[in-house]
Formats: structure tokens, C-alpha cells, sequence
């Protein structure tokens, strides 16, 4: 398992009875995590300083209590890069932090080539990977079906003062997105996507991880450039790391070394480490 534990601005701090307590920055937040299935007291007797405990609905969704002020928006650093945070409507904060591992790597690959490098982030949220890429100089293609999330990239693309000529914000459906830039013969020497579990396109095109992904890592080899870095297949939607590796072996067609491994945290009242998905990686330099 690969942890990042050189965060300055998070932590998770305790976990317990399905719930996390971390800090971003300044503001605590109390939130599910359905993969801490351990008892370790009631956090919301235990710490004082909770700004925020967000509760699950019994009919879905749910809904953030605050206890103490929280601003609209906030952010957190890591290293030299910066990222608005928001309280979602489903948990989150617009950061999954355990991607330091893969921003890390994203860049010192991209480095290390010493060449202008073409990046497709696809499924690419709030915008991590495209930063983390951007800050080596590379020219990114952003790909979402939220045009909120697409927004909140931006956002994040000028809080880093980044050259906003070098990317390219499209909002649409993955699968066709990709599709069209085959037969563009475009072509791109690192490919990253974060495939949801289940989603919707920009025209309510409906997204099936155990139905789609094999297809759309197939046609992604369509778009590697003919000296590719390295392909990123990011999943929290449960699958096994047999399962992905699997996927990867078989659409492996440039003969790339394959590596697959978990992602954690860890939890700072007892070394315990949180797990927070798997990623999958084909290096082709």
C-alpha cells in the first residue's frame, strides 16, 4: 500500500463507527466512511472543535450539520499546489487527498521526460491530476460530464496561477469524448482517468464501470502518442486489484509494465491506515 503522509494542511485525525474526524486546514470536519467498521468511541462526544458532522439519510444523500461557522469555500495546500474546498452535497469537498501518491508521480514523470508532454484526464472532477500535470508544464485536456466540476477546475487552475493556454476544459460523455478524438487522430502521451462506479454523461449517457471500463481503456490505446509515459486507471468503486490488473494485462497492447496497489491514509491517534481505493498504472518508459 502506498501512504502519503507529508500533508501539512490534512489529517485524519480518529476513526470510528463508520465515521472519520480530519482536519483541512483550519476547519474540522466529522464525515462516513463506510470502510471504518471499528469501535472507537462516539467522535462527536470526544472532540470539541467539530465545525461540521455531515449525516446520512436513511432514504439517500443526506446532510451537513454545522456546528461551528464554515466558510463557502476554503483552501488547503499540498506542497507548492492549492485547491478550493467546499462542503458537497454528498460528503465530500471537491479533494480526494490520498491522490498526493498519484500527483506525485504524475509529476516526476512528466519531469523527467524533459519534452513537451500531452495529458487526457478523463473523469478529472475538480481537477488534481490536471494541476499536479500543469505544474511540470504539460498541456492538459480536462474531461467531465459536470459542467459544475469542470467550473470548480478552473477555479482551482487560477488559484495555482497556471498558464490557463496549456488546458483545455471539455464537458461531455468520456466514452464519446474519446471516440471523437480517435477519429481527430489525436494523440496523447499520459492518459489518467478516476472511472465513477455508475454516473451519467452530459446527455444522460449512463456510465457502467463492470460494462465500460474494458471498452474504454481498449480505445484509449488508440489516443498513446508513440513515446506514451504512462496510462493512470484510478478506482474507488470497489473493484479488486486482481480484477484491474486483469483489464490492464489484457489491453496492454504496447507491452507496458503493469503495477497495481492500494492508496491509503493514515490516522493519526493510532497508526492505524485508512484504505482509499486502488490505483492501476501502465508504464511504457
Amino acid at each position: 500500500m502506498k501512504v502519503v503522509n507529508d500533508y501539512i494542511d490534512f489529517e485524519i485525525i480518529d476513526t470510528s463507527n463508520g465515521m472519520k474526524y480530519e482536519r483541512w486546514g483550519n476547519i474540522y470536519l466529522l464525515r462516513p466512511d463506510p470502510l471504518v467498521i471499528w469501535n472507537n468511541g462516539d467522535l462527536s462526544n470526544k472532540y470539541h472543535n467539530i465545525n461540521s458532522i455531515y449525516h446520512r439519510s436513511n432514504k439517500g444523500g443526506g446532510y451537513w450539520e454545522d456546528l461551528k461557522t464554515v466558510p463557502e469555500n476554503w483552501v488547503i495546500s499540498y506542497h507548492d499546489m492549492k485547491f478550493n474546498l467546499k462542503k458537497m452535497g454528498f460528503k465530500h469537498t471537491g479533494l480526494f487527498p490520498e491522490q498526493a501518491i498519484n500527483w506525485n508521480y504524475i509529476r516526476e514523470k512528466i519531469k523527467e521526460s524533459k519534452r513537451d508532454i500531452k495529458v487526457l484526464n478523463l473523469f478529472a472532477y475538480t481537477g488534481g491530476a490536471t494541476i499536479a500535470a500543469m505544474m511540470e508544464n504539460a498541456h492538459v485536456t480536462h474531461v467531465d460530464s459536470s459542467k459544475g466540476m469542470v467550473a470548480w477546475a478552473k477555479e482551482n487552475v487560477k488559484l495555482n496561477h497556471l498558464d490557463e493556454t496549456k488546458v483545455r476544459f471539455i464537458i461531455d460523455d468520456v466514452i464519446k469524448f474519446v471516440k471523437r478524438e480517435i477519429r481527430r487522430n489525436n494523440k496523447y502521451d499520459v492518459i489518467i482517468m478516476d472511472p465513477p462506479s455508475f454516473g451519467r454523461g452530459a446527455n444522460g449517457e449512463v456510465w457502467d464501470i463492470e460494462k465500460d471500463l474494458f471498452e474504454l481503456i481498449t480505445l484509449c490505446n488508440e489516443l498513446l502518442s508513440d513515446k506514451p509515459l504512462f496510462m493512470l486507471v484510478n478506482s474507488y468503486s470497489g473493484l479488486s486489484p486482481t480484477v484491474l490488473f486483469n483489464v490492464l494485462k489484457l489491453t496492454n497492447q504496447r507491452k507496458g509494465n503493469i503495477s497495481i496497489d492500494e492508496i491509503g491514509l493514515p490516522i493519526k491517534t493510532n497508526d492505524l491506515i485508512l484504505p482509499c481505493g486502488i490505483y492501476g498504472r501502465i508504464d511504457y518508459e
